[in-house]
């Protein structure tokens, strides 16, 4: 099953479904991605961690994620056009998606305000005034020349009050179609950086589900290249997450990617891959491994505790990654303890490939038919309950 462009190209071909989970494969100008996938997370052009992007292509990654705010705010989107654009400024050719900054945006609570028209805000950095609306993300996330832009959307609070949130709702649906006319009349610009570049737009709703079964009615008849499930992982409990996912997903185009943001543990990916979601990101594997923190099958270590200050074993026995192949538990530790930088690099390092090979074992495991089974014996290895 494929879903076409305007311009005729195979996108998403679904592959393969093992209950609700999905297995597929996107096309895109900057290649091909295999889905389920993990995004590896590079807010501002870089992997947090000392990582190059050629560390990345070693470690499996298939796709790297890039936040429009941040980098609006700097270099800027303009002076990153004039270099090339973001896949020829951070040297990698594989596909780059771009959160629209709407995340970022309205977590500055005390610095913005929103308005129809989009929201005014003061940056982060050096507190100018700064005013980003649907039209606004497009154009920076057209000048980065990412492979996937993120429509730009509100993430209301949680717990937010149903009035507040069905009035939100229905701005982010309007920005939406805003969206997706801007990024039209960009892509067809003559000198558009990545005049093939797609638009996946994201489901928002809190956890009211019917709030969100709307929404998702509304923002599929788009025919988008991909939707995303917005405005979880942000305070509600795991089991209120995968409810919301069980409600909505079902209304949200099975031959489209599913794209769950800024999700999370190996159980929450475990999980949402059932429900069927087939893109993910977050930060977790790269921030918990600068504190010392290693994901392995058998559970998270922390490698600042004294028992492993004479442990010659790599951090994981039969892992394949660059780290357990030359570097013991105990000089990691050392490193990490005499607060030199190859310790957390080290640590970010394995992370990302304990992710990008799960992913690999998710989508044997859906080709297999052996999803549940897969799903089950992984959850009891993490020792996860």
């Amino acid at each position: 099953m494929y879903r076409t462009n305007n311009n005729g190209d195979n996108m998403y071909q679904l592959l393969k479904t093992d209950g609700n989970a999905k297995r597929g494969q996107l096309q895109t100008v900057h290649g091909v991605i295999q889905t389920p996938v993990f995004m590896n997370v590079g807010t501002a052009a870089a992997i947090k961690g000392a990582v190059s992007t050629q560390d990345l292509k070693e470690v499996g990654c298939q796709v790297e994620l890039s936040n429009t705010y941040h980098l609006h705010v700097r270099p800027s989107d303009e002076v990153i056009r004039q270099l090339g654009g973001l896949h020829k400024f951070m040297v990698w050719d594989r596909p780059i998606l771009t959160d629209s900054g709407g995340f970022q945006v309205f977590s500055l609570t005390k610095l913005r305000k929103i308005k129809e028209e989009g929201v005014y805000f003061s940056s982060h950095v050096d507190g100018r005034k700064i005013f980003m609306g649907p039209e606004e993300s497009m154009q920076i996330q057209s000048n980065l020349g990412s492979t996937i832009a993120m429509a730009f959307d509100e993430c209301a609070p949680y717990p937010t009050d149903r009035s507040y949130m069905q009035n939100s709702v229905d701005r982010t649906t309007r920005w939406l179609y805003r969206c997706k006319s801007e990024l039209t009349r960009l892509n067809g610009l003559q000198n558009t950086v990545n005049p093939s570049q797609m638009l996946f737009g994201i489901n928002q709703g809190g956890t009211y589900e019917d709030i969100r079964i709307e929404h998702a009615k509304r923002i599929s008849e788009l025919d988008l290249d991909g939707y995303a499930v917005g405005g979880l992982a942000v305070g509600e409990s795991h089991s209120e997450m995968y409810r919301i996912l069980e409600t909505v997903v079902p209304y949200l185009p099975q031959n489209k990617p599913t794209y769950l943001m800024g999700v999370g543990t190996p159980e929450n990916i475990l999980e949402a891959v059932d429900r069927g979601i087939d893109f993910f990101d977050c930060v977790y594997p790269t921030r918990n491994g600068r504190h010392g923190h290693v994901y392995t099958n058998h559970g998270r270590l922390n490698l600042l505790n004294a028992k492993h200050q004479l442990d010659d074993r790599p951090i994981e026995e039969g892992c394949n990654c660059p780290v357990c192949q030359n570097y013991s538990r105990a000089y990691i530790r050392h490193l990490l303890k005499a607060k030199e930088m190859l310790g957390m690099r080290l640590c970010v390092l394995h992370n990302l490939y304990f992710y990008n090979h799960l992913m690999e074992e998710i989508r044997e495991a859906i080709e297999n038919n052996t999803y549940a089974e897969y799903k089950k014996k992984k959850l009891e290895a993490l020792k996860i309950s």
